[in-house]
């Protein structure tokens, strides 16, 4: 009669490595979007803040809502739309002039007085870098550029490749796909709840910066790291397993 086997000592959890790469959000993140705003008269934009407010809750909702919908157009476009509607909803009606000023204006857009420190010390620690985002390549080729950013990122991911938005995990995917690895060897990098959430829940290792100091949604999904900033970034990363 064969003796019965001995039960296998249970695996230990395999330690987290130290993070492959640093995937960034754009828009919230690393550039400012109200710095888009003074390129139109104030005689013509009363509230400034306002039209930011509501061009930015736009420009979102159609993103979710064109996902939900299987109506994709790429990011140009829905920034386009969402311009009209809040101008439309707040009784505007710039010159067409202004009005293009304004689209212009989102290819060059100001990064926040962080940014460009936090990139050379994570250049300096050789940690590969990447952007994903919902705008379109051409769009963020000029806006990189525009601000003198062309040249410190490994990888710049565009959802347009996919022909969906944020939240949709084929987003995500294409950061795992670049750099061949599990999400849990990349630290996912944005400003907007949800965004940081989603990709939490994807499994990327998450740091939230919260710049508008608001609290989390009810979704899945918990960021690892929440700071008001990005200065704490290259710390927190030089820190991880």
């Amino acid at each position: 009669m064969t003796a019965p086997r001995a039960p296998r000592a249970p695996r230990a959890p395999r330690a987290p490595r130290a993070p492959r790469a640093i995937v960034f959000d754009a828009y919230g993140t690393l550039f400012d979007l109200a710095s888009a705003l003074p390129a139109a008269p104030t005689s013509e934009i009363p509230n400034p803040a306002a039209l930011a407010r509501l061009w930015r809750e736009k420009q979102l909702q159609y993103t979710w809502l064109r996902s939900l919908a299987g109506q994709y157009v790429d990011f140009d476009q829905v920034t386009e739309h969402a311009l009209d509607h809040a101008l439309a909803a707040l009784r505007l009606n710039p010159e067409a002039q202004s009005r293009a000023r304004l689209l212009a204006a989102m290819c060059a857009l100001t990064p926040y007085p962080e940014v460009s420190v936090v990139l050379l010390k994570l250049r300096a620690a050789r940690m590969a870098t990447a952007i994903l985002s919902n705008g379109t390549p051409a769009t963020l080729a000029r806006l990189l550029g525009n601000a003198g950013l062309g040249q410190a990122f490994d990888h710049v991911l565009s959802a347009d490749s996919v022909r969906a938005f944020k939240t949709d995990p084929s987003v995500y995917t294409l950061a795992t796909a670049t750099f061949a690895v599990p999400p849990g060897d990349l630290v996912f990098v944005s400003s907007n709840a949800w965004d940081a959430q989603a990709a939490a829940a994807f499994g990327f290792r998450v740091f939230w910066c919260n710049r508008a100091v608001m609290p989390a949604e009810n979704l899945p999904g918990l960021p690892a790291h929440e700071a008001p900033t990005l200065e704490s970034l290259p710390g927190w990363v030089a820190g991880l397993a």
